[in-house]
């Protein structure tokens, strides 16, 4: 049987490719890896020390619902064990809670249209005092004529 001579690899000098670290401040809230389907966002319970029980429960009827730090293991250092929401991701009186992407292009649509019809109400209301002779706003137009001279 013929011994091999070989060299370890970590004794070759390679060199080593790392991108270069920069600082940079800390997150007040860390947001969890972005999930297809899913909008984050953190909702108040408590303010100053005192339970938000209307915020959270409204909250929860428009459709949120609070994340479990155990399906975000990102998050598993921020869940609270021993607050209101136990098992969840709790900072500050802040919770961690998701929604469906599209209840929030559904709620993004009914608020665009509420504005709109508030301004279209704010128009109307106000023009309804514009008289023809003195008109509010005024159309401007320029015109190019042709003309032969004098």
């Amino acid at each position: 049987m013929v011994e091999q001579t070989r060299t370890r690899r970590d004794s070759e000098s390679r060199t080593i490719h790392e991108r270069p670290k920069a600082w940079r401040p800390p997150e007040m809230l860390p947001m969890p890896d972005p999930r297809p389907g899913w909008d984050h966002r953190y909702i108040r319970i408590s303010m100053m020390g005192q339970n938000d029980p209307k915020n959270i429960s409204s909250r929860l009827r428009e459709g949120y619902e609070p994340v479990k730090a155990e399906e975000y293991p990102e998050m598993m250092v921020h869940a609270n064990p021993d607050g209101q929401f136990k098992g969840n991701i709790e900072i500050g009186g802040l919770l961690l809670c998701r929604i469906p992407s599209e209840f929030v292009q559904q709620a993004q649509a009914y608020y665009e249209n509420q504005n709109k019809s508030q301004m279209d109400s704010v128009d109307n209301n106000f023009m309804k005092n514009s008289d023809p002779r003195m008109p509010l706003f005024k159309e401007r137009q320029s015109k190019v004529t042709f003309g032969s001279g004098f």
